[in-house]
């Protein structure tokens, strides 16, 4: 049971502060639990994410503002012309949104940051934002906790 609630307590901390790693301390306690603990891993780990984003999400519709996310808006960066163009492309096609948000949620690529303040943007509704991240992110935990055993597996 601790170790449910220490994923999805990490998990918050790193989907609000960049530099904590939830993957890598998935993986780490993946090979220090029993199997049977995994999926709940997972799946807190998968709320304590969403929760996270949701801040970021409410970053992009307006509602919260800091310091460092207006220099970061307004500093031309590597990934400010792709959030120009993916924000004309999602905005009135709420599946291409729904779609950006859970391939970058799933495998991070687009940073799933810089996704969430921009389904906040584009007004994608808070439910869907919720539901699209909360499966993708505990999928690929899913495969994260279950990485270590199937690694083993296949040594000699």
């Amino acid at each position: 049971m601790t170790e449910t609630w220490l994923a999805f307590l990490v998990a918050l901390a790193s989907a609000l502060l960049p530099f904590i790693n939830i993957e890598v301390y998935l993986v780490g306690a993946a090979a220090l639990v029993r199997d049977g603990w995994l999926p709940a891993m997972a799946v807190a780990a998968g709320a304590g994410q969403t929760l996270g984003k949701i801040a970021y999400y409410y970053m992009g519709r307006g509602v919260l503002t800091t310091p460092w996310l207006r220099r970061k808006a307004s500093t031309p960066g590597r990934w400010s012309g792709h959030v120009i163009r993916w924000k004309k492309k999602a905005e009135g096609r709420p599946l291409w949104t729904a779609g950006l948000v859970a391939v970058s949620s799933f495998a991070s690529v687009p940073p799933f940051m810089v996704v969430s303040v921009l389904a906040g943007t584009v007004r994608m509704p808070l439910a869907a934002f919720v539901a699209v991240t909360a499966v993708t992110r505990t999928a690929r935990f899913l495969l994260l906790v279950y990485a270590p055993g199937a690694a083993l597996a296949l040594l000699p």
